[in-house]
Order: C-alpha cells, then structure tokens, then sequence
C-alpha cells in the first residue's frame, strides 16, 4: 500500500461534521473509483472512512484492496471467516452469501451517511446488534438529522442501502449520474439570492481591548440588516464564530449558505474612529461597494446606519416607512452607556454564571449614566435568566428579575419583541408553559427573526410535545444562525423529545463541543450518550463538569448522576444535598433527570416523586425517551 500524506475519511469525521459541498466531493471521488475497480472486475469489500485517505490537495484515495475478490470469484486475500467490517456490511455480506459489487455500493451509502451525519445508519455498538440491525432495521433519512441535506441525496443514500441487492444501484454508473447531478444542483446556489453575513469588524485600534466596540459595530449593522425584509441575514452569533478566521470569502459564503459577504475594519483611538467596510459578492468574488468613514464616537451611530443604507442601496434593496425607521433609530444615544452594553453582551454570549455577573455590573453602570433603555433591560433580562439557569437555588429570585425586566421593556415599548419573549421565559418559574408559548409566538409574530425567541418556542414547543410548531422554528434558526451552539442544541432537542436519540446525539455533540465552557450543553450531551447505552463516555463527561463546574447546578448534579448510572447507590447518594435538591425542583427537565437517576439506584418511591414533579412543572412529552 503506498504511502500518503493527509489523513483518513474516519479522522476527517471526527473532526467535525462534513459540509454537504465536502462530502460530495469525497463521495464523487470515492464513487468514481469504485467505478474504475468495478469495470476490472474488482470489488473491494471493505468500504470504509478508514479505508479511504484524503491528501493534502483534497484528493480521496481508497486504500487497502486487501479483501477484494475478482468478479470472476477469485480472491486476492487470504481466507478469513468474516469477510468486511461490521458497520459496513451489506445484508448479504452479513449473511455470508456470495457477493458482488452491490455489496460496494451498500458500503459507499453507509459511508456517505456517516459523512453527512458523523454517526453510522446502523448504529449499535456490538458486532452481533450490528448485524441484526443491518439485516432488519431501516435507516433514518440524513436530512431528518440534517435538514439541510437535499432531498436526493437522501434518495441516493436510502437506494444505496436497499437491503434488497436487486432494488440497490445496479453499477457504480447509475450512482454517479444521480450523484453529479446532485452536486451540480446544490452548489455554489444560495438557498435566498439576496442574503448576507456581516464578518466581525477588524480592530485595528491601538488598544487590543477594543474588541467589543469592533463586536458592537458587526452587531448594530446585523440589527439594522435583519428588519429588511427582503434580505436573508446570518445572525450575530454565527458571525461572531468567524472571528480571525482564515478561511476564503467563496469558503465562508458555503458555510452559511450566502451571497453576500461584508467585511471591515475599526479604528478607536481615544475619541477619534475611522471605520472601513466593502461588500463582496461571493459567487464572483467581485467588490460591489466600498467605503471609508472618519468622525468621532458621537458618530458611530451615523456610521452604522450609513452603512446599512448603503448595503441595501448596493443589493437594490427598496426600504418601506418601518425599514427606515429601525434603521435610524438609536438603540441607546450615550457613547458610554452604550460602550457599557456592549461590554456587557460581549459577556453574556459565554452563557456562564460569572460571565452574567460581570455583565450585569456594566448593565447597571449603563443605567446609571441613561436611565431606562429597551436595550438594557433587555441585556439585564438575559443577564438574570443565565443565573437563573447556572445557579438554580436561587432559581425563582431571578426569574423574578427577568419578569421585572421584561414588563419595563414592555412599559417603554409595548411593541418589542423582547419584552414578550423575556415575559414568556420568566414564566418557567410558575409554571406556566403554555403561557410562555402564547407571549412567545407573540413576540415571534413582532420580530419573525428575533434569535431569543426562535431558540425558546422551539424548546418549549418541543419540550411539550408540539413538533409543528417547533420545526419551522429550528429550520429558521438553521438558516439565519448556522454556526451557533444554542441552533445545534434546538436541533438535537427536537428530535431527542421526538423519541428519535440517533438523529439527536450528533448535533447535541456540536453544541458541546462549539461551547465547551457552557455545562449546559455538556450535561445534556452527556445524558444523550448514557440514553445510548455509551456510559463511559457520558461519565466523562460528567466527571469533567463536576471539575470545571463546581458551583453550577449542572456541576453539582453530574457526579449524582454518574454514580447513578454506575449502580453506586451510596456514592450517588453523598452528592445530593437539601440545597442541590432546591435548585433541581426548579427545572422541569432537570427534575425528570432527577427521577432517571433515583430509578437507577432503585430508589422507585424517590423516582415517581420527582417523576410527577416534573410533569407538574411541564415535562408533557409523551414521546420523551428515558
């Protein structure tokens, strides 16, 4: 076997998930040579991510031909008695009957669902569940785990893994037409011609620490783009994920699924700002408009909605009488309040305890120097939900803030749609969930694309069972806000409550790992895995939350938890406190976590306690696993 420098199909996965554009270049490369065995009358047997190795110039490579078989029926092995790997066997593989080059094309589609989706179609652990699976089971489609998969691509995967070899592809030529058809549909064509990402501002200011103001500049223009009605906006969060990225224009385009690219740099030096921005079209890598800006910070405002106007201007944007008006609206008319909001969400986007604290220092200095602002209650809102939610024994305290903060939104603007997503959120603490889901699609109904509440109706709805209302929630939150950790999580939670836990861990697992700090995120993930039956792994992960994590509630919970699924009664009993306990009663979804784990120990009078706790709090899902 010669030697090649890059790595195999099976690292490149666990790095990350594949973007659909990579993967059909992989699996067009790969198919093609298959083709060229399978017109020599070789089939490989062993098609596997291990076995294929990407080069340092993209190409894909299919290695290791040391099971083939001629076609004529002579092997080019030694005898073995299991001919393949497990988790890319064909049925008639598995049942040890004669193979032909069908047997390939079943392994390629197994393949090409692990690219797509990082887990493999037939997902049991142990060889023997493997093979039954294979034998019985039918695949979920790839694009109910990735709804941005094109429908026939999960065409050419389910026939691929036809578990009858006469309705499979019949060559690897019949695959590659409907392959290179489908590469030739889906890329490089933006789902909405008219779409954009702002690139986080550079900082080129003197002061490194000038950051946040760079982040306010992305953010405001984000704002001001996103009430456009006829223009599609990727979201801060994304935005912000590509801070110092290396990557290309046409590259960042692709990841997010846009036309439109707009970058530009920020210079702050004591009062002076000079602000650089140039908007690129992607698809031609051409500069449709570039402009500089000198003033002072009074002028930032004026800078920002220039910008704005002039981006629309350049796409041939018509602005209506409402468009105008947020465009020109301050959100906060004080350069230093408004640098203490900045400074202050720049914390609250870690979805940390300390990092609300800190943020709620500057919100209330802002408040000091302004006075009463939409934009600052609603930063002080949020602020008091992620402590609400890391430091849950004085979970009601600061729903109760979060309450307070959203009546006095809507006391300054009845019509913001902040003041009724914080209201419907303040509300957990009651409960009242289906309250929340009515100021939700309230708040959803004023702002179609307000981030909060598309993360939020699709927890709730999910949470209660509702998938018609959640979808379109999590299939927005896809679109405009791709890269983020939270659009990742509402994803695998709305497949998790729908009972589907394979579609669930993969997306799950990106949002852990896009926001490692936030236990949130760890322990749900971890949970997943333990539904899956891979304890190891998810005690890890709890042992690692207990660590970095002590003072949080989802810290304090994991080694309970842990211990619970080892069967270590007395262990997990030590961790549970009065005040632990407290601060669990206050989450429905942690209080049904709660009742999984006393169940475990055996503890079934405890289980069904905080089993009906839990339900009284909200928990309706019928369809839950667990």
């Amino acid at each position: 076997m010669p030697y090649i420098k890059g790595q195999s199909l099976k690292e490149r996965i666990a790095a990350g998930s594949l973007s659909v554009e990579e993967a059909l270049a992989i699996a067009g490369q790969v198919a093609d040579g298959l083709k060229e065995a399978h017109d020599r009358g070789i089939i490989h047997r062993d098609i596997k991510p291990a076995n294929i190795m990407l080069t340092e110039k993209g190409q894909a490579k299919i290695m290791d031909f040391g099971l083939a078989k001629l076609e004529a029926g002579v092997d080019l092995t030694r005898t073995m008695a299991v001919i393949g790997t497990a988790a890319y066997m064909s049925p008639e593989q598995a049942r040890g009957e004669e193979v032909d080059l069908r047997t390939d094309i079943w392994s390629f589609g197994a393949t090409l669902f692990e690219m797509l989706t990082g887990q493999k179609p037939f997902g049991q652990k142990y060889d023997q569940a493997l093979i039954y699976s294979i034998l019985s089971d039918t695949t979920e489609a790839v694009s109910q785990i990735r709804p941005e998969v094109p429908k026939p691509l999960d065409r050419v995967i389910q026939k691929s893994l036809e578990k009858d070899r006469t309705r499979r592809y019949q060559n690897m030529s019949e695959l590659l037409k409907d392959l290179k058809s489908i590469g030739f549909s889906c890329v490089s064509v933006p789902k909405v011609d008219k779409s954009i990402i702002v690139l986080p501002f550079e900082n080129i200011s003197p002061d490194p620490d000038q950051e946040y103001f760079c982040d306010g500049m992305t953010e405001e223009i984000i704002t001001d783009l996103s009430h456009v009605h006829d223009l599609l906006v990727i979201s801060r969060s994304s935005a912000m994920t590509l801070k110092g990225t290396t990557k290309t224009i046409p590259e960042i385009a692709h990841a997010v699924n846009v036309r439109y690219v707009l970058e530009g740099s920020v210079r702050k030096a004591g009062n002076d700002l000079r602000i650089a921005a140039q908007l690129i079209d992607a698809a031609s890598d051409a500069h449709l408009w570039a402009e500089k800006y000198s003033g002072t910070l009074n002028d930032v405002f004026d800078i920002q909605e220039k910008v704005s106007r002039s981006i629309a201007k350049a796409l041939r944007v018509k602005l209506g009488s409402d468009e105008e008006r947020i465009i020109s609206e301050r959100p906060i008319d004080n350069i230093q309040a408004y640098e203490c909001y900045l400074k202050a969400m720049r914390e609250l986007g870690h979805f940390t305890g300390e990092g609300a604290k800190r943020a709620l220092r500057l919100l209330d200095e802002g408040l000091r120097i302004f006075g009463g602002n939409v934009f600052i209650y609603a930063a002080m809102a949020e602020a008091y939900f992620v402590l609400s939610h890391t430091f849950h024994h004085e979970f009601v305290r600061h729903m109760n803030k979060v309450e307070e903060y959203a009546r006095k939104i809507i006391a300054l603007d009845p019509n913001s749609a902040h003041g009724y997503c914080y209201l419907a959120m303040s509300l957990f603490k009651e409960p009242k969930i289906l309250d929340s889901l009515r100021h939700l699609k309230k708040a959803l109904d004023i702002d179609p694309n307000n981030i909060t509440t598309l993360r939020w109706l699709s927890f709730c709805a999910s949470e209660i069972g509702k998938p018609s209302l959640a979808e379109p929630c999590v299939k927005k939150l896809l679109e405009i806000n791709p890269l983020d950790a939270f659009s990742q999580f509402s994803l695998g939670w709305y497949h998790l409550m729908a009972g589907r836990l394979k579609s669930a861990l993969p997306p799950l697992r990106k949002a852990y790992e896009m926001a490692p700090d936030s236990p949130i995120w760890g322990f749900k993930y971890a949970r997943s895995l333990a539904l899956d039956h891979q304890v190891n792994e998810a005690c890890a992960i709890f042992d690692g939350l207990a660590k970095d994590s002590p003072e949080e509630v989802f810290g304090k919970f994991s080694p309970f938890y842990k211990y619970a699924l080892q069967g270590e009664k007395l262990k997990a009993l030590e961790y549970i406190t009065k005040e632990l306990a407290e601060a669990i009663r206050m989450d429905e979804t942690l209080s049904f976590y709660m009742a999984e784990a006393y169940a475990l120990i055996g503890e079934k009078h405890e289980a069904v306690n905080w089993l009906e706790h839990a339900v009284w709090r909200g928990v309706l899902n019928e369809n839950s696993p667990g």
